[in-house]
């Protein structure tokens, strides 16, 4: 089996930091390079996220539309947010619901728990439905820009049939709420 045997910090970011590893491959029978050898590998470190399905007692789905700089456009997705360091996940999805949405959770549920892009990031996302919401009003951070859409489940799922809706870790929340019959 492949092992990490060393790491080193090439980019200190102030949320994840880009990381090269070295890895050191095992020996495998029929190789030609007995030893395995070892090669170099660069990823983003990362603290943890969560991303949220916030239900409204109508039955429809809380979702944002967020610019996104990476895809250089607004996107419809749910929710989420970076944990802190030493963060219990559950808080930190109540206290994003909250910032992104305006919403507060009677009852946050854990839905499951999932890497976003393994071969890009370490970045563990914490999926939550969130249901018994009260409108307390947006506590946005400076940098934010984010709308508020509620949709129905239909609608929801027909945005992501459609294209409208391709954030990986929004679809995969709403397919794991619905597997578990909570939508």
């Amino acid at each position: 089996m492949p092992e990490v045997v060393s790491t080193k910090v090439l980019v200190r970011g102030p949320k994840f930091d880009y990381v090269e590893a070295e890895v050191r491959r095992a020996g495998t029978p029929g190789r030609v390079a007995g030893d395995g050898g070892s090669h170099r590998r660069v990823f983003i470190r990362h603290p943890g996220a969560v991303v949220i399905v916030p239900l409204l007692g109508d039955g429809r789905v809380v979702l944002i539309r967020n610019f996104r700089a990476s895809v250089g456009a607004v996107i419809a997705e749910l929710c989420a947010g970076t944990l802190e360091p030493g963060e219990d996940p559950a808080l930190t999805a109540r206290r994003e619901l909250i910032e992104e949405t305006g919403y507060n959770a009677g009852t946050m549920t854990r839905l499951g728990s999932y890497l976003t892009s393994p071969g890009l990031s370490d970045e563990m996302m914490h999926a939550y439905l969130a249901t018994g919401l009260s409108h307390v009003g947006q506590r946005l951070e400076e940098d934010e820009d984010i709308e508020v859409e509620p949709v129905t489940i239909d609608e929801a799922f027909a945005m992501i049939d459609d294209g409208r809706l391709n954030d990986a870790k929004s679809m995969l929340a709403l397919l794991l709420a619905r597997r578990k019959g909570l939508l």
